[in-house]
């Protein structure tokens, strides 16, 4: 049995989501009407019914994302959404609150978000043996740690591969809450991580100015694909919920060419759905919105991941400014420029700048505003103005499966038979009295063009055969009703026919790897604590959001760490011993303060508000 590898796709909506698929995703995933931590994505029964229905054609998944905190109050609301997404047909639930796993459920499939703690072989084998499906790895795990997880349980793993990264372990940021009483595990991320900061050291020295510096690059790890799998990815998760159209086609169709091209070199793997794409585009992650990528830690920490000047999309690298000329710029590449497009520069002010471009004649680029940029600086263009036209329209992704057609003659008239790629068949009869062409020619040719008009059908003609006894005569229109009737039944044995994956929740009792669980479990409801204590855990604190102590709380956990990113990190830059800086470190936006604490052991930096006290590890 060849083993499926996935891509899957974010769905702000059903048109996004229906996008997603013409592009090449195998799954996708979107928002119901409640509980996705998107709160400005969330759907309609109707559109994720209508998304269900255009996925499963091409035997493609749709997974709806449950993924917040939930209250005791709104614990029943969520079993009855379960339970009708269960009846519109939906493949599977990404799930953060194990109080869904208490529930009386239907037999639908569920996810462990990457929210729920996905960094640990212990934790990940407890999430299996109780009935978890698929586990959503954590981002910040490197390449060895994922196989490692691999071997210690046979459960489906979900990676991130493309998209912006959460600075924070997922789950566990509550600069939002701190700040403002805005819960990201409540769908209402203010981004807190993307505000610009002065950093200041223990002397009360500024050693930084307004910088944005928590923010960081986006995420790309599409060349590690063959290193994933073989690491056990088995399904390869594009970000981007909130992304605009012309971003899912871009991200889908250049991960589906990355994945195509490994499936072609690995026969043991195959694509899991239907269906070939055709693009009108030439995809790359860098057209599309981006701040630079990073491959974070999958290859451990080995450079820089920081996005400081902007946390906004810094998009592709055009070339240096060569110099101004009069009212324009002359720009290396700038031939490659066009009217419309918004450029991207750092200024002297070491901050993110831009202007659009009112008209490229011959590598001159005229602006919509003359500003002063040195000699020298790299140009990005942010917003490529002809791209984007090329890719919004509908026809620049298409998705078709293949078919052969073969016409024969019977008692009664003749016989069409459409069988796809996947070995599905359809036959459609037509009644008609057998003539010989005039002069006895034969019309096959006329035919054959007929039949392969399949148009604005999801299918394609790759193959079709007549099989005649004498030159018959068929009206055209006879031979296009019945190429019109054999499709449509086709469609209709393919999602007659769709099989999708149950998997009953049975309790289970099994130990918890832990006995104590801090707020970072994010326990906000009875449900969630029941489940818990069923599997011997004694000791549970609420989540952050039932129990905030203003002012002293710890609001963040990360790998991401300033001091390696400023190269003072005793491990990795001991050549600046003796430029160590003097802690507790502090960063300071407006009237917010936190505390950095470095935690050298693990390789984390904690985030804590002003008034908190902990103690400063020595350096060793």
């Amino acid at each position: 049995m060849k083993k499926k590898i996935e891509i899957l796709a974010p769905a702000k909506d059903l048109l996004h989501g229906m996008a997603a698929i013409n592009s090449g995703a195998d799954a996708v995933y979107i928002g119901a009407p409640q509980f996705g931590a998107r709160s400005n994505a969330h759907n309609s029964m109707e559109d994720v019914a209508a998304l269900v229905q255009y996925a499963h054609l091409y035997h493609a998944q749709v997974f709806v994302v449950i993924n917040t905190i939930l209250y005791d109050n709104e614990l029943e609301t969520c079993r009855q959404m379960i339970w009708e997404l269960y009846h519109i047909g939906v493949d599977a639930l990404i799930i953060q609150d194990m109080a869904i796993m208490e529930m009386e459920l239907p037999p639908i499939v569920l996810h462990a978000s990457t929210q729920a703690n996905n960094r640990d072989p212990k934790n990940i084998k407890f999430l299996a043996d109780a009935g978890i499906k698929r586990v959503v790895l954590a981002r910040e795990l490197n390449l060895h740690q994922i196989k490692e997880i691999s071997e210690a349980t046979d459960v489906e793993l979900e990676f991130f591969v493309t998209g912006a990264l959460c600075v924070a372990f997922s789950g566990n940021c509550y600069m939002s809450v701190a700040n403002g009483e805005r819960s990201a595990n409540r769908g209402s991320c203010a981004q807190n991580c993307r505000l610009p900061y002065n950093l200041i050291d223990g002397h009360g020295d500024t050693l930084i100015k307004n910088s944005h510096l928590l923010s960081i690059k986006d995420f790309d790890v599409t060349d590690q694909i063959p290193n994933l799998i073989e690491a056990g990815i088995v399904s390869f998760k594009i970000e981007g919920r909130l992304k605009d159209m012309v971003y899912v086609k871009n991200n889908v169709s250049f991960l589906r060419k990355k994945i195509d091209a490994f499936l072609e070199q690995n026969p043991n793997y195959t694509k899991a759905s239907s269906g070939k794409c055709t693009f009108t585009f030439d995809s790359e992650l860098n057209r599309t919105f981006n701040r630079g990528y990073t491959d974070y830690f999958v290859n451990e920490r080995y450079q820089a991941i920081g996005s400081w000047e902007s946390p906004k999309s810094k998009g592709q690298y055009i070339g240096k400014l060569i110099k101004t000329i009069g009212n324009s710029y002359e720009i290396e590449n700038g031939h490659l420029l066009n009217n419309g497009d918004g450029l991207c520069f750092i200024n002297e002010n070491n901050e993110a700048d831009g202007i659009y471009v009112n008209k490229a004649e011959n590598g001159i680029i005229y602006p919509n505003v003359l500003k002063e940029i040195k000699d020298g600086t790299f140009i990005y263009r942010n917003n490529d103005a002809a791209f984007i036209k090329i890719v919004e329209r509908e026809d620049s992704a298409v998705r078709k499966i293949g078919t052969t057609l073969h016409l024969t003659e019977n008692k009664t008239g003749f016989e069409l038979t459409a069988t796809d790629e996947d070995g599905y068949v359809s036959k459609v009869h037509l009644e008609h009295t057998k003539e010989t062409t005039k002069n006895n020619l034969s019309i096959e040719d006329n035919i054959k063009t007929q039949l392969a008009k399949t148009g604005f059908t999801p299918y394609t003609a790759d193959e079709i055969t007549i099989q005649f006894s004498e030159n018959w005569f068929l009206p055209i229109s006879k031979v296009n009703e019945m190429r019109r009737t054999v499709y449509e039944q086709l469609t209709e044995i393919r999602l007659a026919n769709y099989n999708r994956e149950e998997h009953q929740i049975v309790k289970t009792d099994h130990p918890f790897p832990v006995d104590q669980l801090d707020f970072t479990y994010n326990v906000s409801n009875k449900m969630a604590r029941k489940f818990y204590e069923r599997h011997g855990v004694t000791e549970i604190e609420k989540a952050f959001e039932l129990q905030w102590d203003p002012g002293k709380s710890r609001v963040m956990t990360t790998k991401y760490c300033i001091k390696y990113e400023l190269e003072r990190c005793p491990k990795y830059h001991p050549e600046h011993r003796d430029k160590k800086v003097k802690e507790p470190l502090v960063l300071k936006q407006g009237e917010l303060e936190y505390k950095l604490k470095f935690n050298c052991k693990p390789c984390e930096m904690e985030i804590w508000e002003k008034d908190a006290e902990f103690e400063i590890e020595e350096e060793e």
